[in-house]
C-alpha cells in the first residue's frame, strides 16, 4: 500500500499497483478462505475450519457509525498498529474492510475483505483494521477458547509472541516474501 496520509477508509494502492499473492500471505503466516456468508449459521465447510482449527468461540459484531457505540474511538484505536497473543480471526458475514499488515521489510499489506472472506492474522504480526468507503462490516470473531481482546500497540519487539512471530514466520521465509 502507499504511504499516503489520506483517508484510511481508501484503497491506497501504489502507482503502479503492485498486488500481493496469496502465496505471499501466506509466507507471511496470513490464512484466507472465502466461504458462502449467507449460510454462515449453518455451514458444514464453516464448522469443518471452527473443528480443525479449535475455534470454539464465537461472536457477532457490526461496525458503522451507526450500530457500533463510542464508534469514532472504536474505529481509531482498530486502526493503531499492533500485535495480539492470539490469532485474530475474523469472517466477513456483510459488508467488508482492509486488514493491513507488515510484511517482512516492514511494510504494509492492505487486504481487502468483503462479504464471504475469512481470513486469520497470526498472533505476534503487527496489523490494523480499518472500514472502507462503504463504512460497514458485519464480522464473526472466533477464538480458541475465551475470547482475548487486547492488544498490544507497537512497539512490541521484545514481547515473546512477537519474537516468536520474528523466529518462526518472517526469518524462516526470509528471501521468498517480496511483497511491496
Amino acid at each position: 500500500m502507499d504511504d499516503s496520509t489520506e483517508d484510511q477508509r481508501l484503497p491506497h494502492r501504489q502507482t503502479p499497483n503492485k498486488p500481493v499473492s496469496a502465496q505471499e500471505l501466506a509466507e507471511l503466516g496470513v490464512i484466507q478462505w472465502h466461504l458462502d456468508a449467507d449460510k454462515y449459521e449453518n455451514d458444514p465447510e464453516l464448522e469443518k475450519i471452527r473443528k480443525d482449527r479449535g475455534y470454539n468461540y464465537h461472536d457477532i459484531i457490526d461496525v458503522s457509525p451507526d450500530t457500533l457505540p463510542e464508534y469514532e474511538r472504536k474505529i481509531k484505536s482498530f486502526y493503531e498498529e499492533h500485535i495480539h497473543t492470539d490469532e485474530e480471526i475474523r469472517y466477513c458475514i456483510g459488508g467488508s474492510g482492509y486488514f493491513d499488515i507488515r510484511d517482512s521489510q516492514d511494510r504494509w499489506i492492505r487486504i481487502w475483505t468483503k462479504k464471504g472472506d475469512m481470513i486469520v492474522l497470526p498472533a505476534g504480526s503487527y496489523h490494523r483494521f480499518t472500514l472502507d468507503e462503504n463504512n460497514y462490516i458485519k464480522a464473526m470473531r472466533l477464538f480458541v477458547g475465551e475470547p482475548v481482546w487486547t492488544p498490544y500497540n507497537r512497539p512490541q519487539d521484545d514481547h515473546p509472541i512477537r519474537q516468536l512471530y520474528v523466529e518462526s514466520i518472517l526469518k524462516s521465509n526470509a528471501g521468498t516474501i517480496t511483497a511491496h
